[in-house]
This record gives C-alpha cells, sequence and structure tokens, in this order.
C-alpha cells in the first residue's frame, strides 16, 4: 500500500505543514499540491466543496507526494465512508465532544473486526494499491477535532478511545465556546491555556495535536511547543492576500494613474 508520509513525519517527530482547500476546483487543488505541502486538507465542512469536486480535488493532489486529508462536515459514517472510499488518507472529524463520538468516528473509519466502515474502497484501490483493504486501518490518519468547552470536559476520556491517532484544534470554535473572541492566532488567555492543556493531555496520551493557524510565526511557536500538525494558510486566503499585495503596490506607485475597482 502506498505509504502516508504523514504517519512517516510523526514517527521521526516531525511536524507537518498542512494547507488548506476551500475553492471545490481541481486545478486549484493541484497548483497548490505541486508547492509541497506535507500534506492538504479539503474542506467539506465551511468550504464550497461538494462531493464530486472533493473527488477531482484528490485526483489532482495524487499527481504529487503530497497527502490528502479531508474535514468531513459532520459525524456521520455516510460521508466519512465516502471520503475514505474516494482516496482520502485522513480524516478531520469535526466538534467532537464525548467519548462516544470518539468511539464512533474511530468505528466508522475502520473496517471489521477493529470498526463498522463498509467494504467498497473503489477510487482508494486506485491511489493505495491492490493492498489497501489489508492495510488501511494502520494507514488512515483519524483527528478529532477538539472544539468546545464540553470536549474539553471529557477530554481524556476522548483521548483514551483506541484508535483514534490525534486531536485537532479549531480555535475559533473553541473561542467561542470558552466566551472569547474567534480568532486563530492571538486568541484569549483562557483559549491559550486550553489550547496548551490539549497539546499537553495528547501528548500524554501518545497522540499528536494539531491545530489552525493564521500566521507562519504563530504556526512555528506552536511547533516549537510541540503540535506535529499545523495548518497555515488556505488556497482562498492565499489568492487574496497576493492579490491584496500587488494591488497595494501598484496603486502606492508614484504618478500611477490605475483603476481603483469596480
Amino acid at each position: 500500500m502506498r505509504e502516508n508520509r504523514l504517519r512517516t513525519l510523526w514517527r521521526n517527530d516531525q511536524a507537518a505543514i498542512n494547507g488548506w482547500l476551500a475553492i471545490p476546483n481541481s486545478f486549484a487543488a493541484e497548483t497548490m499540491a505541486h508547492q509541497g505541502w506535507d500534506t492538504l486538507t479539503i474542506d467539506l465542512q465551511h468550504g464550497v466543496v461538494d462531493y464530486q469536486a472533493m473527488v477531482t480535488m484528490l485526483q489532482a493532489i495524487s499527481t504529487t507526494p503530497t497527502v490528502p486529508i479531508v474535514r468531513v462536515p459532520w459525524l456521520e459514517p455516510g460521508i466519512i465512508m465516502k471520503t475514505l472510499d474516494a482516496g482520502a488518507y485522513g480524516v478531520i472529524c469535526p466538534m467532537v465532544n464525548t467519548r462516544e463520538d470518539a468511539q464512533k468516528f474511530v468505528a466508522y473509519t475502520h473496517y471489521a473486526p477493529k470498526g463498522t466502515r463498509s467494504f467498497g474502497p473503489v477510487r482508494a484501490l486506485l491511489y493505495g494499491g491492490a493492498d489497501y483493504p489489508q492495510h488501511a486501518n494502520d494507514t488512515i490518519v483519524r483527528f478529532a477535532m477538539i472544539e468546545t468547552a464540553q470536549a474539553l470536559d471529557n477530554l481524556d476520556s476522548i483521548l483514551s478511545v483506541e484508535g483514534l491517532d490525534a486531536v485537532y484544534i479549531g480555535p475559533s470554535d473553541l473561542s467561542l465556546s470558552l466566551g472569547c473572541r474567534p480568532v486563530f492566532d492571538d486568541v484569549d488567555a483562557p483559549v491559550a491555556q486550553a489550547i496548551e492543556h490539549i497539546l499537553e493531555r495528547a501528548t500524554a496520551h501518545g497522540l499528536k495535536a494539531g491545530v489552525h493557524n493564521g500566521r507562519t510565526d504563530v504556526a512555528l511557536a506552536r511547533v516549537a511547543k510541540g503540535f506535529r500538525f499545523v495548518t497555515v494558510g488556505s488556497d482562498a486566503r492565499l489568492l487574496a492576500a497576493g492579490s491584496q499585495d500587488i494591488l497595494k503596490s501598484m496603486r502606492a506607485a508614484p504618478g500611477a494613474a490605475l483603476g481603483g475597482g469596480y
């Protein structure tokens, strides 16, 4: 079966640099993948990507060594299983709030006897290889999102679920749940404490911790603290930021008689 390079990075105690894909377009995904991201996550929860677009984006990522990950919309077995059948090598599940949630997630992503995943890896066989059924359980990476006060209350019971590989922190939802401003980077003190607590407990349970970031300096600081999966930038944000940089430079030029938008 094709190697999951994310697991290889983790075995070497290296952090994965993850990009985020919200634009439902295979060429955009292919362009991002060819830049050298360790992993790319297709966002089915808050992006504008549907299932069919996701499949073409997974195909585009497959032209590179970048590991394809999908954030599913919710803890629902049908979409989780279809995402894996399409060739995702990692699944991020939002709003895992209880031990029961984590147990369901783990079951949906494992074939029997470890789980309840239905068999039908139509594209996963093409991406992973003919021996995919024999090795999928040990190759796929499973992230439970910890992003609510309820999840914090149940943190150790969630982290103790066998078969879970990692947690992924959504700072904005976690902030809202704790009564704070919904931001990625300069979080309020209660959220900063919660993020450090999640990292400490995940490490104690032998799991990896990932987190969403808006700036590279914040992501690097979090890697130094022990995070081993850091998202920095989405295709949509990078497109907007690059455009803004160009327009700012052009319109600031002395004597420039340039358009001001539409």
